[in-house]
């Protein structure tokens, strides 16, 4: 998986705290969660759990799709992350295969 415009949503845990975001570089973005090296939200409560993510052709369209994901109620989120991963696994071990 190359540097391509993505929207990701990381967890806590199952059902836990949700973190969404856009990145150019998914494998060292998520590298980056996971080894706590993001100051702010994702480290302050621990959401280092690659739940959820979707390639997109520019960064245009992935922060629009962000801001849209992040207006969303939480019932929806957890919707899009079961329908795509329903068992809540960490799929960073997929991305970098």
């Amino acid at each position: 998986m190359g540097k391509s415009p993505c929207v990701y949503v990381l967890s806590s845990q199952q059902n836990g705290t949700l973190y969404t975001s856009v990145t150019g570089d998914l494998i060292k973005r998520i590298w980056e969660h996971k080894n706590h090296l993001v100051e702010g939200f994702s480290k302050k409560y621990g959401t280092d759990i690659l739940v959820y993510f979707e390639m997109h052709v520019t960064m245009e369209v992935a922060i629009m799709r962000e801001k849209q994901i992040k207006k969303w109620n939480r019932k929806w989120k957890l919707r899009l992350i079961e329908k795509h991963n329903p068992e809540w696994n960490d799929l960073f071990d997929e991305i970098c295969r």
